[in-house]
C-alpha cells in the first residue's frame, strides 16, 4: 500500500507545482463549490495511478486543485462508498494520499438522513462527532507508522477549533446550523423506521454512508477535521417517510447555498 500512495502523490506532483496544505472532500450538498475555485486544474479519477472511480449518480469524478477566496486548496469531485463495492482501503485511499501530499486540514461533507425531532429538512448539522458502524474498519490490518500510529485517539474527531469557526461564521451571517453525532453505515438501503429509532437511542442524530471512514484514516495521519452534513429526510419517530435518491439530491442542492457560505469563509479563516 505505501508504494501505491507514494505512487499516485508523485504523479499528482508531477502535475500540480504548488500543493495546498488544504483538501476538501466534495460530497452531497457542496458540488457547486466547484464554481467558486479559481484557476482551476484537474486531474480526472481514471488518470490518476491506483485512484477507484466513482460510480454514483451525482458524484463527478476529478481531483480540482486552485484557489477558493485566497486560499489554494485541493478538492475530491466524487467520493467512494463501500456500498460500491470498494473495500475500505479502496475508499479511503484518496485521504492517503493526501497525507502524503502534506495535507493538514481536511473539510467534508455529506447527505444525512436526521432522526433528532428538533431537525429540519435543510438543515445543517455540524458533525461533533461519530458512531462507526460501518462492518469493516479502515485501520483493520497491518499498521505502517509512516502513516501513522497503531491506536489512533479519537476523542477530538472533529476539530474543535473549527467547530467554533463555523458557528461564529454560522451566527454572523445569520444561518441556522445544528450541531450532531453522524452514525455512519455501510448502505446502500436508506434505514427503516426502526433502525432510525435504533440509531437516535444510541446517541446519533444523523445517519449517512460516507464520512467515517474518510475522517478516521485523516485522524490517523494527523489532520485537522471539520465535518458538515444537509439533513436531506427525516427518520423522527412518527414521520418516518418514504426517502429517493433523486429526493435527497433535491434537498441537498436547496441547501447549498448556505453550505457553501459558511465552508467557503472557514476555509479562508483557517
Amino acid at each position: 500500500m505505501l508504494e501505491q500512495i507514494k505512487e499516485t502523490a508523485s504523479y499528482i506532483r508531477a502535475q500540480i507545482t504548488d500543493i495546498p496544505k488544504t483538501a476538501i472532500i466534495l460530497g452531497t450538498g457542496l458540488g457547486a463549490l466547484v464554481d467558486h475555485i479559481d484557476e482551476k486544474q484537474y486531474i480526472p479519477y481514471q488518470e490518476i495511478p491506483n485512484f477507484p472511480i466513482s460510480t454514483v449518480e451525482g458524484h463527478s469524478g476529478n481531483l480540482i486543485f486552485g484557489k477558493l477566496g485566497n486560499k489554494r486548496v485541493m478538492a475530491m469531485q466524487g467520493r467512494f462508498h463501500f456500498y460500491e463495492g470498494y473495500d475500505m482501503k479502496q475508499v479511503t485511499f484518496p485521504v492517503r494520499v493526501m497525507k502524503e501530499l502534506g495535507i493538514k486540514t481536511l473539510f467534508v461533507s455529506n447527505a444525512a438522513g436526521g432522526m433528532n425531532p428538533t431537525f429540519q429538512i435543510g438543515d445543517i448539522m455540524v458533525i461533533n462527532d461519530h458512531i462507526n458502524l460501518f462492518p469493516e474498519h479502515p485501520l483493520r490490518g497491518k499498521n505502517f507508522t509512516e502513516l501513522g500510529d497503531r491506536f489512533p485517539d479519537m476523542s477530538e474527531a472533529y476539530s474543535h477549533r473549527l467547530i467554533n469557526a463555523a458557528l461564529n461564521i454560522a451566527e454572523e451571517k445569520g444561518i441556522r446550523v445544528v450541531q450532531g453525532v453522524y452514525v455512519g453505515t455501510q448502505g446502500p438501503t436508506f434505514e427503516t423506521p426502526a433502525e432510525y429509532r435504533y440509531f437516535h437511542r444510541i446517541g446519533g442524530d444523523a445517519v449517512g454512508m460516507s464520512t467515517v471512514p474518510e475522517v478516521i484514516v485523516a485522524r490517523h495521519g494527523g489532520m485537522e477535521v471539520f465535518a458538515v452534513s444537509v439533513i436531506t429526510d427525516l427518520g423522527v419517530e412518527g414521520i418516518v417517510e418514504k426517502v429517493s435518491h433523486e429526493e435527497v439530491q433535491k434537498a441537498a442542492q436547496q441547501a447549498q447555498p448556505k453550505m457553501m457560505e459558511i465552508m467557503k469563509e472557514l476555509v479562508n479563516r483557517v
